[in-house]
């Protein structure tokens, strides 16, 4: 099985398999804006490459300095982590939840990181009729038994939202029951503001509500790892006070400040090449006979025809250097659920070439 360590972007165990050298492959499993980094972040890292001899900031402060800035809040409200996932576990060290909620199909780093903490798990799970979404009076039945839930926003593996007025909804049950409303919005970035469905204008008024969101996927930093937090300042320094020393290397603190500096010809043309890409391999996959959600964020879940199952097409696509992610093991999807990046057009054809000649074979 290619996600031997339960996610996509292994190359490793891809070679392992199918006997290819790490650079051979074309990646559909990780979910990485493909035009890169922006321009000069590789430059400055190179330049950069002294700063292994010094210690990182432990207070990370200039990256948040500027994180405030471009968001609007305070950079008391900012936690910064090693990747989102470590994000999501500094929450869970600061909260020490007993039972802890998720929405189902979804990150299976919230179910796992829960476990490993000694969290009980309890969950809702959505509907193909409804794009894998919950009715929003389940989750808020959930909120109910929790002591945090984890919300993702656009959701992985389907890359739908809800809108806005349900995530209100939810913030203000969580508020009246005292519990924490963890919002993964770590593909949130590849989504134009206007059309996003985000509470980090009105989060003041949620102090049981996070936001979390990730750098490595729209800026195309993986290997860095880099991820924060928006939150009430008190709930901030909780995780901050769980949070090992130096924990955010400082090539990753350099690159994050080098990416919001970027500007917006950068954030335009991701947008625009994304949804465009999107569509575009989306009608594809649909003349393929798939059946895909919409998806608002940079991949699709697909569930291939009924003939066939998500192991099949992963082994017979990576045979031919292609990295699919499956999504078979997610409770909630079938055994033929897979997950693929949007990635620029000849990338995204080659990939509708290729499983048109294996299906048809």
């Amino acid at each position: 099985m290619l996600e031997k360590y339960g996610h996509g972007g292994d190359l490793l165990t891809a070679a392992e398999l199918y006997g290819a050298g790490n650079g051979a492959f074309l990646d559909f499993s990780a979910n990485i804006n493909p035009l890169g980094p922006p321009p000069g972040v590789l430059e400055l890292l190179r330049d950069a490459a002294a700063a292994i001899t010094a210690y990182p900031d432990p207070g990370h402060r200039r990256l948040k300095a500027l994180l405030a800035g471009e968001l609007g809040v305070g950079a008391d409200w900012i936690t910064v982590g090693n990747g989102a996932a470590e994000s999501m576990a500094l929450l869970l060290l600061a909260v020490a939840p007993r039972r802890v909620g998720i929405v189902e199909p979804c990150f299976s780093e919230y179910r796992q990181l829960s476990e490993q903490f000694g969290a009980e798990v309890r969950s809702v799970q959505g509907t193909r009729e409804q794009e894998y979404r919950v009715e929003v009076e389940q989750i808020a039945g959930l909120l109910e038994q929790v002591d945090l839930l984890f919300l993702g926003q656009p959701n992985n593996p389907n890359g739908v939202q809800y809108a806005l007025e349900d995530v209100r909804l939810l913030a203000r049950k969580a508020e009246a029951c005292r519990t924490i409303l963890a919002v993964d919005e770590a593909f949130i970035d590849f989504i134009p503001e206007e059309q996003r469905q985000s509470l980090l204008p009105e989060l003041e008024s949620y102090r049981h509500t996070v936001l979390i969101r990730s750098m490595t996927k729209f800026y195309a930093i993986p290997g860095l790892r880099l991820g924060f937090t928006i939150a009430a300042p008190e709930l901030a320094a909780a995780m901050t006070g769980k949070q090992v020393t130096w924990s955010v290397n400082g090539l990753a603190l350099l690159a994050g400040e080098a990416c919001l500096r970027s500007g917006r010809s950068y954030v335009e043309r991701t947008r625009g090449l994304i949804a465009a890409e999107r569509e575009l391999l989306r009608e594809g996959l649909l003349r393929l006979g798939c059946a895909v959600p919409p998806g608002e964020a940079n991949f699709l879940l697909l569930e291939l025809p009924a003939a066939w199952n998500a192991a099949a097409m992963q082994e017979q696509l990576g045979r031919r250097g292609i990295l699919v992610r499956s999504c078979a093991m997610y409770p909630g999807l079938a055994s033929g659920h897979l997950r693929v990046a949007v990635k620029g057009h000849e990338d995204n054809a080659r990939l509708l070439r290729e499983m048109e000649e294996i299906l048809e074979g």
